[in-house]
């Protein structure tokens, strides 16, 4: 039976919903301590967590600001988000379903959106931050992280075909100049950008997405049958783990 891009998202991450929630590459980062930094100033804001998963993001902003509204494809995402937020004692976070090209929301109806970890497996890209946009206020603000993509073709296309390989509802990493071209071209001006590296290990990176073994051989064939230029810059182990390029910037609406 065939199934759209939508569908395969959801079912990709609906089954691994609880191993996100524990995921420490999820769970902790350098990101989740500067997301709460470059709230400070929001403590009365209204904030949309776009593609929020596990609700890792979410959680973050529900301590430092008036009241955060969890999003996501995924309503398995949802349920343990809502279970997580109650243990945590977060009155302030709801949960809401649906895709990140039709936000189900009014004009101007959030001060921050934020998004961490989901960008890469939006379908059309454009149209979310279209959407984003719209449904700021005047002068809101858009805060994103994500793997990136290195840029250099070589780099870029064994990044995504390793990601592919792992999880079929990849679309895309996108580099530090694409991001900037593609919000700039939604109305939105990026202030401030930050990279990092973000260190992989392999055996839970492919049990989260329950990747078959036929494809992990392939990870693994991929990983010891590349250039030295490749293994350098992802720094791969010999047991698979790799460490890939992150970013982390802010926009103004």
């Amino acid at each position: 039976m065939a199934v759209n891009h939508h569908e395969l998202t959801q079912k990709q991450f609906g089954d691994q919903a609880q191993a996100y929630l524990q995921s420490q590459v999820h769970a902790q980062g350098a990101d989740l301590t500067r997301l709460a930094e470059w709230l400070a100033d929001d403590t009365e804001s209204a904030v949309l967590d776009l593609g929020c998963g596990a609700g890792h993001a979410s959680f973050v902003a529900a301590g430092v600001t008036r009241a955060v509204t969890a999003y996501d494809l995924s309503e398995k995402m949802l349920e343990v988000v809502r279970h997580a937020a109650v243990e945590r004692q977060l009155g302030n976070v709801t949960t809401v379903h649906g895709a990140a090209e039709k936000l189900p929301f009014t004009d101007a109806a959030f001060d921050v959106v934020i998004s961490r970890y989901s960008a890469h497996h939006w379908h059309d890209v454009a149209l979310a931050l279209r959407e984003v946009k719209r449904v700021l206020k005047p002068g809101g603000k858009f805060i994103l992280m994500d793997i990136a993509s290195p840029g250099r073709p070589v780099l870029d296309i064994w990044l995504q075909t390793i990601e592919v390989l792992r999880d079929p509802s990849h679309v895309r990493n996108y580099s530090p100049a694409e991001w900037l071209q593609m919000t700039q071209q939604s109305g939105m001006t990026v202030q401030k950008m930050v990279s990092d590296r973000l260190a992989l290990e392999y055996s839970s990176w492919v049990e989260r997405m329950k990747t078959p073994e036929v494809l992990r051989g392939a990870i693994r064939y991929l990983q010891s049958h590349t250039s030295e230029e490749v293994k350098q810059h992802f720094l791969i182990g010999d047991e698979g783990s790799f460490t890939t390029d992150t970013l982390m910037f802010q926009t103004r609406a």
